[in-house]
């Protein structure tokens, strides 16, 4: 089967890109990041939620003591959720709530009239993990957007969704604001989307907090480099013709961050001239010694149009839904076509 390298850390007990990838390529993993959340941040977001930020308003318009006092010209709690676009934003997210799992969060309930506290996600891999987390801690919450694979497409169903929750006739008063969990890289497609001025009533005011950093790991060069020295050198000992489908090495990427160190270990972009491990370049992937073509695949547009605006390269593939399937699906097809 042919190699395909999955450049991000293996998710345990399973992973989902193993399990569905290994059907038809030989999955190796190459971790690229290494995260850092931020402390300071992720305390914001506990007192937002400690002092009722994402809590019921209190009756009567009357203030609820904890620096979030509801005046009867607002209502409505200052937030009414959360989005979510990285697993990496769930993740500090989760930590916070099991770090403060002994401290009492006021959010909304279900007995009131205000709707119910929302956790809007990018995809099926972030929804699965606020699921778990909601099911133990935040039992009210609900979650959508599962299904809606981009920024672009989730900001269109927020729209759509929370205007629903929150109708621009409503007598509660100012329409709560969403609070968007980022990393420090991310595109402004969506506070873009709800923010625009020309939704006048349907506008949502949206804030951003970054609650992680990332890096590039210092072994995550070497370690890619080494990778396809190995597929150079199993080549080189089977000794044998491969068969065209297989004569190719396919590379997922699924973060901007260590795009740069890909392509000049892969000798793409612009390091295409340069000397690489795999060889020279070409025009439909990077040709190794042993005839192998290297394709590259990203997990969705932010990392794609990175790659396309930051080094000129234009991925072979970008996956239509950030998932093992969506993955699956774009290489399928590239291939079909070749």
């Amino acid at each position: 089967m042919p190699p395909i390298l999955l450049l991000k850390t293996k998710s345990t007990p399973h992973d989902g890109y193993q399990d569905l990838l290994s059907q038809n390529y030989d999955p190796t993993f190459v971790p690229v990041l290494e995260h850092r959340f931020h402390t300071e941040n992720l305390n914001k977001v506990r007192d937002l939620f400690v002092s009722g930020a994402f809590g019921n308003p209190s009756p009567n318009g009357e203030p609820n003591g904890n620096g979030y006092g509801y005046g009867n010209e607002n209502k409505t709690r200052k937030y009414g959720g959360l989005i979510f676009t990285s697993q990496r934003a769930v993740e500090g997210f989760a930590k916070m709530i099991e770090d403060e799992k002994d401290v009492p969060l006021n959010i909304a309930t279900q007995s009131t009239n205000e709707p119910p506290l929302l956790l809007y996600t990018v995809g099926p891999a972030t929804a699965r993990s606020l699921t778990t987390l909601r099911n133990k801690h935040l039992p009210h919450a609900t979650i959508y957007g599962a299904d809606a694979g981009t920024g672009e497409v989730l900001a269109h169903m927020i729209l759509e969704h929370y205007n629903g929750l929150y109708p621009s006739t409503s007598t509660s008063g100012t329409k709560p604001a969403l609070l968007f969990l980022v990393g420090e890289v991310r595109r402004d497609i969506i506070p873009k989307t709800l923010m625009n001025p020309d939704l006048g009533m349907g506008q949502i005011g949206v804030e951003e907090l970054v609650v992680y950093e990332t890096g590039v790991m210092d072994s995550f060069e070497g370690n890619l480099g080494e990778c396809l020295r190995r597929i150079r050198d199993q080549d080189s000992d089977v000794g044998v013709e491969v068969v065209k489908r297989e004569a190719v090495v396919w590379v997922v990427v699924f973060s901007p961050t260590g795009c740069e160190a890909m392509l000049r270990v892969l000798g793409l972009g612009p390091f295409s001239s340069s000397e690489s491990i795999s060889g020279s370049s070409s025009g439909v992937g990077v040709e190794s010694k042993t005839g192998r073509r290297v394709f590259v695949a990203t997990i969705g547009p932010t990392t794609r149009d990175h790659l396309r605006q930051a080094f000129g390269f234009e991925a072979h593939v970008c996956a239509p839904k950030p998932s093992p399937e969506g993955v699956a699906e774009g290489i399928e097809r590239f291939m079909s076509e070749l």
